[in-house]
């Protein structure tokens, strides 16, 4: 199975986005895919189709070790599985603090998980429940824009996981950067998409997800794109990220 964590400290980068449409394109591509909403926001929970109040018990309990994987995960009507979260899960982080191996919690969960890949949706912030995603993690998936903050908060990032890497995690590595609302007409998007692709060369995917409407409404309907309008750029763009996934693991 392979883990991947879809983080970045700077919030509203497309990151949710990207969780919920990466799982239903990975799942249509014939994987079997596992979401783990680890916000306590709840959105990817909710862009997935699945009420918050009726989610229970959550990854919070789970963390806790009061439920087990199986009793927390639900099917979606989108071919992925999910470990839904609610805000209950804010209260994790100052109950995490107490317990062994605290960092491990997640990990030592996933352990037994029968996917193919996990993708955890990390909060947009450097917290325990990130720790925990980034220690189950092989990888790391950054979703991020193209504008003048970004590459700031992206060396931020770089930074955090190398900590991770030292004491934590020795195997976590960057597995891509993807360019998110991408606007082909800026010219600073352009300059920076071009900054990265020097500093990071083959680790930006090729693949650019658009600014597109149908992306946006789609988590109001609580559906991933693929299911709201499978025609549309931003459905094209998930499914064409999901592939080339697929063919960096030599699987396609």
């Amino acid at each position: 199975m392979r883990i991947l964590a879809i983080a970045n400290q700077k919030g509203g980068v497309g990151k949710t986005t990207t969780a919920v449409n990466l799982a239903a394109s990975l799942a249509q591509e014939g994987q079997r895919v596992l979401l783990i909403d680890l916000d306590p926001q709840g959105n990817a929970t909710t862009g997935a189709g699945i009420f918050k109040r009726e989610a229970l018990p959550t990854v919070y309990q789970m963390l806790l070790g009061a439920a087990g994987l199986r009793e927390v995960t639900l099917s979606t009507a989108f071919g992925f599985d999910l470990l839904p979260a609610n805000r209950e899960l804010a209260g994790a982080e100052v109950e995490l603090v107490q317990l062994e191996r605290r960092e491990f919690r997640l990990a030592e969960v996933l352990r037994e998980a029968p996917y193919d890949f996990a993708l955890i949706d990390c909060p947009p912030a450097l917290n325990m429940l990130t720790v925990n995603g980034l220690v189950a993690a092989d990888s790391v998936l950054i979703p991020m824009q193209c504008e003048y903050y970004a590459l700031e908060g992206l060396s931020d990032l770089v930074g955090t996981l190398k900590k991770i890497r030292m004491h934590l995690n020795p195997r976590l590595e960057i597995e891509g950067l993807l360019r998110t609302m991408y606007n082909p007409q800026s010219t600073l998007a352009q300059q920076v998409s071009r900054e990265l692709e020097q500093h990071f060369g083959a680790k930006v995917y090729a693949t650019l997800v658009p600014r597109n409407v149908r992306l946006a409404e789609a988590p109001s309907y609580g559906k991933p794109v693929l299911a709201f309008d499978k025609n549309s750029r931003g459905a094209q763009a998930y499914l064409a990220l999901a592939r080339e996934i697929l063919s960096r693991a030599g699987q396609k």
